[in-house]
C-alpha cells in the first residue's frame, strides 16, 4: 500500500511545485510589463500591456494553473488528489495559448526583431519561461484527466476571441481612428486573409499535440499506478486491508472533513481476486474511519 501512496504523494507535489511555478512566472512577467512605463522597443507598457495576446495568454495559463493548485493541497491533507474535467480542459486551453505565443515568439518575432530582444526582461517570462514551464508541467505532471478529440476545440475559443478582437481593432477601427496598431505586424507585412485563415489550424495542431502528449503521460502514469496496486492487492484479504487503510489515513488527516477515496477503492477492487464490492469497501472504509476517530468536543467541530 506504501506504495501506490507514495506513487500518488509525488504525483500530486510534482503536480503543485509545477503549477506553482508557472503561477509566480507569469506574476513576474506582468508585473515588470505594468511597472514599466516606457520601453523604447514596445509601446505597449504599463496598462495597455493587456492588449497584447503574450500577456492574455499567460494570464489565462495563471488562472487555469491556479485552479489546479487548490486540489493538490486536498491531495496532500486527505491522501486523495482529484482534479475535476472541467479544469483539465481549461487548462488545456491556457497552455495551448501559451505555446502559441512561444511559437510565434521563435519562429517569427524574434527572426525579425531579434532574439535578444524578444527574450529579455519580462518578455524572457511571457515569451520563454513561462510557455516552456506550462507544458511541461501540463504534459508531464498534471496528468489526472484523458483528453478527448472533442475537448481540443475548447482550445480554439480564446485565439477565436482574440484574432476577431485584433481584426476589428487594427483594420477595422485602426489606430488612427483609436484603435490598435499592428504591433504584431500580421496586417501590415502579410495580407491580412493569410494570418486569418492559418491561425485556427495551426493552433488545434498545437492543442492536438498537447492533447497527446498530455493523454500519454495520463497512460503511463496509469499503468505503473495499476502495477502497484496489482502487486499488492492480487491476493490480499481486501476487507481487512481497507479498514487498515482507513485507520493510517484517519491517523494521518490534517482536516475534519470525512473522505471515502472512492477511486482508490475502486481501483483496489480491480486489482483483487476477492468478492468485496466498491460498495461494502466504502462502507467499511467509513465503519473504521469512524471507529479510529476519537471523541471530541461538540465545539471544536465549529472551528
Amino acid at each position: 500500500m506504501d506504495k501506490a501512496l507514495k506513487l500518488q504523494k509525488r504525483h500530486c507535489l510534482f503536480t503543485m511545485l509545477s503549477s506553482a511555478a508557472v503561477i509566480v512566472c507569469v506574476c513576474v512577467g506582468v508585473t515588470m510589463n505594468l511597472t514599466t512605463i516606457y520601453d523604447e522597443n514596445f509601446d505597449h507598457m504599463g496598462l495597455r500591456t493587456f492588449c497584447m495576446f503574450t500577456v492574455l495568454s499567460n494570464i489565462l495559463c495563471a488562472i487555469g494553473m491556479a485552479l489546479v493548485f487548490p486540489y493538490t493541497m486536498d491531495g496532500v491533507r486527505k491522501h486523495n488528489f482529484h482534479v475535476p474535467k472541467w479544469v483539465i480542459v481549461f487548462l488545456h486551453m491556457g497552455v495551448t495559448s501559451v505555446a502559441l505565443t512561444f511559437i510565434i515568439s521563435l519562429t517569427i518575432l524574434a527572426p525579425f526583431k531579434g532574439f535578444v530582444l524578444i527574450f529579455t526582461g519580462s518578455r524572457l517570462f511571457l515569451h520563454g519561461i513561462c510557455p516552456v514551464l506550462a507544458i511541461i508541467s501540463f504534459c508531464f505532471f498534471i496528468s489526472e484527466k484523458r483528453l478527448q478529440i472533442s475537448d481540443t476545440f475548447f482550445a480554439l475559443i480564446p485565439v477565436f476571441i482574440y484574432t476577431c478582437l485584433y481584426f476589428v481593432m487594427v483594420v477595422v477601427i485602426g489606430e488612427e481612428n483609436g484603435g490598435w496598431d499592428d504591433f504584431y505586424g500580421f496586417a501590415t507585412h502579410l495580407p491580412v486573409w493569410i494570418p486569418l485563415t492559418a491561425i485556427l489550424p495551426i493552433t488545434f495542431g498545437i492543442a492536438t499535440v498537447l492533447r497527446l502528449l498530455h493523454n500519454r503521460s495520463y497512460d503511463l502514469r496509469h499503468l505503473r499506478e495499476a502495477e502497484a496496486y496489482r502487486e499488492i492487492f492480487k491476493n490480499v484479504d481486501l476487507r481487512e486491508l481497507v479498514g487498515v487503510m482507513a485507520t493510517n489515513l484517519k491517523n494521518m488527516a490534517k482536516g475534519r472533513d470525512i473522505v471515502v477515496p472512492g477511486r482508490v477503492l475502486g481501483i483496489m477492487i480491480e486489482n483483487n481476486d476477492g468478492d468485496c464490492t466498491w460498495e461494502e469497501a466504502c462502507e467499511i472504509y467509513l465503519k473504521e474511519y469512524l471507529a479510529s476517530s476519537k471523541v471530541m468536543d461538540l465545539k471544536k467541530l465549529w472551528i
